[in-house]
This record gives structure tokens, C-alpha cells and sequence, in this order.
């Protein structure tokens, strides 16, 4: 077994040390989401928090870690009335992000339920978890399916394994860690509301904290049983304290003024639900008990909000999660109360207030790493903002004032804010697919409905029963039936082959030309790309863009999973300059060559928004530039890639080029107001209102000739 590098020899990252401490004291907390950029030490850090818990007492020879003091009266290893206790070092389990369905949640054997009659159960992750630590690196990049079973088993405390009429049921309560990086995508909210806490790491800014990050790891590299050995004292105190405020922890009295606290920063941050309340309070009693107190303080709070609510207030993945500190800070004061509040002056045991707690820096080599302020990361943004939004709408780019000169040459506008964003109607690939799963376009997958069956290729994992017994029941003679059972064999089983959804790949070509400049126009432009971007977030899409203006096309954002960052490049997208719309088409064209060698299982959906106008140089053969864009268009359509162009063509006269477009592509072409989902709804109530005036007037008297 490898030795983790030491939780006391983690240079800084005060925030992250002090949520998964906390919930090494109070489980309850809800586990902890460890936001960062790469290479950050986010899994060291949690790794190293293993050696740190409590040993767990069990009941002997019991695969599901049961309790011997309060024993799982359901668990199928049970009943253990009788059955001596042991303890044993508390367990991180970790999640690999492509881990299967059985691997998670267990596996039956089918041969043997069905020729047998038994229950033949192997226990899985969540079984090996249960009152120890699931670990899962990268969570933003975990499978649905196997999100859909982290939820349920952390919201009931237990995992439940159907298996066509055979079910084992076992109890599955664990503290869920999780880290990611946000660039690679973001979380479902149901799973992002899950984790009790959540801290954003980065690296230090500081050289000499950086170094001794650098001297500290290349040590433990060199000798990892030796530079354990060395903060053996360190590791020793900090774990004595968890167990003491563990002890701790049922004496600390929250207070009626605490309480009110805790409500009316939930309230005034507009959180969903009573979760982040409930968190909250947890979180401020374990601040308490590990600061050796009995009463919360309002530091306590304050602190709990900190890690219990920034991840909480987002409405949309494009929201940046923080708190507004100012914001607390007087919500706090508004609501002070004199019921147990014990003062700010009441000195703990690490100085006044209590403290975070955090362990000193200074290790048994003698150099400690200088300590950083407080981040409260609320990633609040000071860079002033272009308002007034309305100003010149309907002037062309190439009648303003030139600003830059971009690459190409061609006058560059300032960015212009995206409108707001709405539901759009479902845009999906035709066919159907074998990719990720998502929810976007049909496929074959793990899960949906059952369609047919299949002999299995490698491991059964959905048993098809009917199809099973119909393929042994011309056998049994011959097998030398003579009981009840039913005599199957290996070659009788047949996988349940199911439909359901997939995830695809929708690539955005914009056009940011002048022919899109106008102000007003391009505010709607975005607000559509915007909008069409949420709905990609959530049906987990990967996305990527691409830009054209001036004289060339250039790839704004590769092909990836964080939406948000697409978003990102798209509010600070220029404009400005002639439309070279086949530079466009031809670079979505490698970008999806390489997309297809990489990852061919998943489908392409070519999102191209223009007005359909091509300008520019005529080519040595003659070509113009609508001519060259309809040839790279179809280019894509002789290799089937499922496209839809957005029309952005405005003005009483229409030249109908987008539409032309969309048959070079064999695709489909809307306009702007019919991607809204709620287009055909407003149509529906127009006519609906029409009618009730209709009868309305037939209704009334008629006038006198």
C-alpha cells in the first residue's frame, strides 16, 4: 500500500483543509466539492484525509461494514444479533469516472439466480464505502446514469440492486468528496445541492510559498515512508483533535440567535430549498466544536455561509458561484442577537473567535510556508461593463468609427452583451447513435426502454428474461431437466438491448462580420447563441465555436464540456469586417475530422449563425464567395453531418441566403423568434384569444340597420 502524503504537510489552501476537516468531525456536514484549476493538489490534499479519520468499529467477517451497536436489520450478510465487533482504519473509496453501473452499486450472478434460486450478491463501491469516504476526481465528467445512483443512495442512506424481480438491498451512508475542474464542464445542480460544502482552490501567486510547495513534494518523492515519518507528530495532533471534537460535537449548543442568523442569510441570498439552512447549522456547530467551544459564535456563521451557499446561488451555469461579503456581513449585523451569542471578544482555544483551526504551516523541517489572508472567492469582477446597450442599435458596423484592427485587417467593434437567454425548441440529431449518454438525440444505451435483445458481448450487465428463458426452453430434455429449476447455460443469456439518449457534439459557427454588427442585432444573436448553449448544458453536450469576419475563421473555443466557457468567449466575441462564411464552414469541417477520429461514437449537430451573406475575393477559378460557401457546405453534407443554420437575416427586405445555406448543407434552416420553444405556444394562445373574441361579439346584440 502506498503512503499518502501528509494532510499537516499541505502548503496553504486554508478553505480546503478546513472543509474536509470539518467533516471529519460532523459526517453530517454532507461532503465537500473541491473546485480548481489543474494541479492544484486538489486529490492530494484529499487523499491524505484518510489516514486522518477515526478507526471504524464493524461487525466481524460483514461485507457492508455494519455497525456492531446498531446492526443493519436488512443487510444480506445479516442478521449480526450475535456476531463479535472489530474496528478497522476508516476507508476512501474512490469512483473511477468510467466505472460501470455493477461496479458501483454491486453485481448479482444471473446463472446462479436463475438455475438456483440464490441470491449470489458482490458487494460494490457503495457497499465498500459506507461509513468511510467516496471519492470521486473529476465529478463534473461522471456518467449520468451513474449520477442518477450517487443521488438516490445518498438521499435514502442506502443502494438498492434490481435485477429482473431478484433485489438486494444494503445501507450506504458515506461522506461524498468530489473535485473537478471547471473547465471540463459543470455539475448537474441535483448533484452540485448534494455536497454540504464547497471550496475554490488555486495555486499560490506567492514565490516563496511556491517554493516550498516544490521543496516539500520533491522530499516526499524522494522518500515518501521517511517525509511521513517526519510529520508523524503533526499527523498524531491533528487526528486526536478530530476525535476530541468529535466528543465535543453533542454539546455545542446552537442558539436561537445563531439559528436566525442562518435563516436570514439563506433568505437574503434567495437559496433553494431548506438544504443549505440545514448545512448551515451543521456546519456552524462543527466550527464550534473544533474550535473547542460549546456556543456558536457569529464567526461560526459567517464562515458556514463562506462553504455551505457560493455553489447554492447559481441560477445557470454561466453564473459564477461566490457570495458578495459586504452583502453578509450586513445581513449578519441586521440580525444580532443576545441569545447565546457568548460575544465576538469570547477567546477560544486558538485566540479570539475561536479561530479557523487550520494547523500551523511550521513542520518538523523548520520551514514554514508564509500563510495567506482569507479568499472568500466570490469571483466578483471589477472590470467596468459597456452599458447603455441600446446605443446606435440599428447602425452597421462599417458606418462606425473604425476601433482596432484585428488580425485580418478588418475594422473591430467592441463586444456587444448578449440578450437574455430563453428556452429553445429541441434540436437533435437524426438517426439514431451509440454515443455518450445524454439527452439530445436517440441512441442505444445502458438505459430507456427495452426494445429487443442480443447475445451478450463481454459482461451481461441487463438481462433480458423472456429472451433468456425462450432460448433455454428447447433445451431442458436434453440438459436432463429432472427438478423445478430451470437449466441454464452461458449461451442462453441474452442481453436487453435498450434505447435512450445520447449526448452530442454541437459545434457553433458564428458570424461576426459587419453584415451582423448591428448593435441591437447582434445583442439578439447572442442572447439566441446564449440560449442554445444552456440547452446544450443541459442535455450534456460537448460544445465548441467557431468565428468567421474579416478575411479568415478562427476556432474561439475547441470542442469541450464547459459550457461556460463557451459562454465566456462568446460575451467578449468583436465584430466587424467582411463575411468570409466558407472560411467558416471549411474550419468546422477539420474541426469535426479531428472530433471524429477522437471520439467517433459521439454524433455532430452543425449550428451555423449568419444571414447567410458571404463577401470577399473571387477565387483563381472564378468562384465568388456565395459559390464557395455552398461548395464547403456541401462538403459537410456529402459526410451526413446533421445541420441546422440559424437565419439572423432582419429587415423588411429578406434575400432568403440563409435558406439556401441550409440546402447546400441538407439541413434545416429557422429564423431567430422560431427557435424560442415558446413560439408555437404564443401562436397557440393568439389564436385561442382570437377565438374567445370571436364568441365574445357573436355573443353581444346585434346593431340596428
Amino acid at each position: 500500500m502506498s503512503t499518502p502524503f501528509p494532510f499537516t504537510a499541505v502548503v496553504g489552501m486554508d478553505d480546503l483543509r478546513l472543509a474536509l476537516l470539518l467533516n471529519a468531525v460532523s459526517p453530517a456536514v454532507g461532503g465537500v466539492l473541491v473546485r480548481g484549476e489543474k494541479g492544484t493538489a486538489k486529490s492530494t490534499a484529499v487523499r491524505a484525509l484518510s489516514a486522518l479519520l477515526p478507526e471504524v468499529p464493524v461487525v466481524a467477517g460483514c461485507r457492508f461494514s455494519c455497525d456492531p451497536a446498531a446492526p443493519d436489520p436488512r443487510c444480506p450478510d445479516g442478521p449480526h444479533e450475535t456476531a463479535p465487533g472489530a474496528s478497522r482504519p476508516a476507508r476512501m473509496v474512490e469512483l473511477p469516472v468510467g466505472a460501470s453501473e455493477d461496479r458501483l452499486v454491486g453485481a448479482l450472478d444471473i446463472e446462479r439466480a436463475l438455475s438456483e434460486g440464490v441470491k449470489a450478491f458482490e458487494p460494490g463501491l457503495l457497499a465498500d464505502a459506507h461509513r468511510g469516504v467516496l471519492y470521486v476526481d473529476e465529478v463534473n465528467l461522471l456518467h449520468d446514469h451513474l449520477v442518477d445512483l450517487l443521488l438516490d443512495a445518498a438521499a435514502m442512506g442506502a443502494s438498492y440492486v434490481e435485477r429482473e424481480g431478484v433485489s438486494v438491498r444494503h445501507a450506504a451512508r458515506f461522506l461524498l468528496v468530489g473535485t473537478m475542474n471547471p473547465e471540463e464542464g459543470e455539475l448537474r445542480p441535483q448533484l452540485l445541492d448534494r455536497f454540504g460544502l464547497t471550496v475554490e482552490v488555486a495555486a499560490s501567486r506567492e514565490p516563496e510559498q511556491r517554493v516550498e510547495v516544490v521543496r516539500r513534494r520533491l522530499a516526499f518523492d524522494d522518500d515518501p515512508a521517511g517525509f511521513a515519518a517526519r510529520w508523524a507528530e503533526e499527523e498524531t495532533a491533528l487526528r486526536d483533535r478530530i476525535v476530541a471534537a468529535r466528543a465535543l460535537l453533542s454539546e455545542v449548543r446552537l442558539g436561537d440567535a445563531a439559528l436566525l442568523r442562518i435563516a436570514a442569510t439563506c433568505a437574503a441570498f434567495e437559496v433553494d430549498g431548506m438544504r443549505a439552512d440545514i448545512v448551515m447549522a451543521r456546519t456552524a456547530t462543527a466550527l464550534a466544536a473544533w474550535a473547542g467551544r460549546t456556543d456558536v459564535l457569529a464567526e461560526d456563521v459567517r464562515q458556514a455561509a463562506l462553504l455551505a451557499l457560493p455553489h447554492r446561488r447559481r441560477r445557470n451555469p454561466f453564473d459564477a458561484p461566490g457570495l458578495d461579503e459586504d452583502k453578509l456581513d450586513d445581513t449578519l449585523d441586521e440580525f444580532k442577537g443576545e441569545d447565546g451569542d457568548g460575544g465576538d471578544d469570547d477567546p477560544g482555544p486558538d485566540g479570539p473567535g475561536g479561530g479557523g483551526g487550520i494547523p500551523p504551516q511550521s513542520g518538523p523541517e523548520g520551514s514554514g510556508a508564509p500563510g495567506t489572508p482569507h479568499e472568500s472567492g466570490s469571483g466578483q469582477d471589477d472590470t467596468p461593463v459597456e452599458h447603455d446597450p441600446e446605443a446606435r442599435d440599428d447602425t452597421p458596423a462599417e458606418a462606425e468609427p473604425q476601433g482596432r484592427t484585428g488580425p485580418a485587417g478588418a475594422g473591430e467593434q467592441s463586444a456587444v452583451r448578449a440578450a437574455e437567454p430563453f428556452r429553445t425548441k429541441t434540436l437533435s440529431v437524426p438517426g439514431l447513435g451509440e454515443g455518450a449518454a445524454g439527452r439530445r438525440s436517440r441512441a442505444r444505451t445502458e438505459h430507456g426502454r427495452t426494445t429487443g435483445s442480443r447475445q451478450p458481448r463481454g459482461t451481461l450487465t441487463k438481462l433480458h428474461l423472456a429472451a433468456t428463458v425462450q432460448a433455454a426452453a428447447p433445451h431442458q430434455r436434453a440438459r436432463g431437466r429432472s427438478g423445478p429449476g430451470l437449466v441454464v447455460r452461458r449461451d442462453d443469456l441474452r442481453q436487453a438491448t435498450r434505447e435512450g439518449r445520447e449526448g452530442n457534439l454541437v459545434l457553433f459557427v458564428v458570424d461576426a462580420s459587419g453584415s451582423m454588427a448591428a448593435r441591437r442585432r447582434m445583442s439578439a444573436v447572442k442572447g439566441a447563441v446564449l440560449s442554445l448553449l444552456l440547452d446544450a448544458y443541459q442535455r450534456r453536450d460537448k460544445v465548441g465555436l467557431i468565428t468567421f469576419r474579416g478575411k479568415e475563421a478562427a476556432v474561439a473555443l475547441p470542442p469541450t464540456s464547459s459550457v461556460d466557457a463557451a459562454a465566456a468567449r462568446l460575451e467578449s466575441l468583436p465584430t466587424g469586417g467582411r463575411t468570409p462564411l466558407a472560411a467558416g464552414l471549411l474550419k468546422a469541417h477539420d474541426v469535426l475530422r479531428v472530433e471524429r477520429m477522437r471520439d467517433p461514437a459521439r454524433r455532430p449537430l452543425l449550428l451555423v449563425v449568419t444571414d447567410g451573406r458571404a463577401t470577399g475575393a473571387r477565387t483563381a477559378d472564378g468562384a465568388d464567395p456565395v459559390a464557395l460557401a455552398a461548395r464547403a457546405a456541401r462538403l459537410h453534407a456529402s459526410e451526413g453531418t446533421a445541420s441546422v443554420v440559424v437565419d439572423c437575416e432582419s429587415g423588411p427586405v429578406r434575400l432568403g441566403l440563409a435558406a439556401s445555406l441550409a440546402a447546400d448543407l441538407e439541413g434545416t434552416a429557422i429564423t431567430l423568434d422560431e427557435l424560442r420553444a415558446d413560439s408555437i405556444a404564443g401562436l397557440v394562445r393568439d389564436v385561442q384569444r382570437d377565438v374567445r373574441q370571436a364568441q365574445a361579439h357573436n355573443g353581444r346584440p346585434r346593431r340596428a340597420a
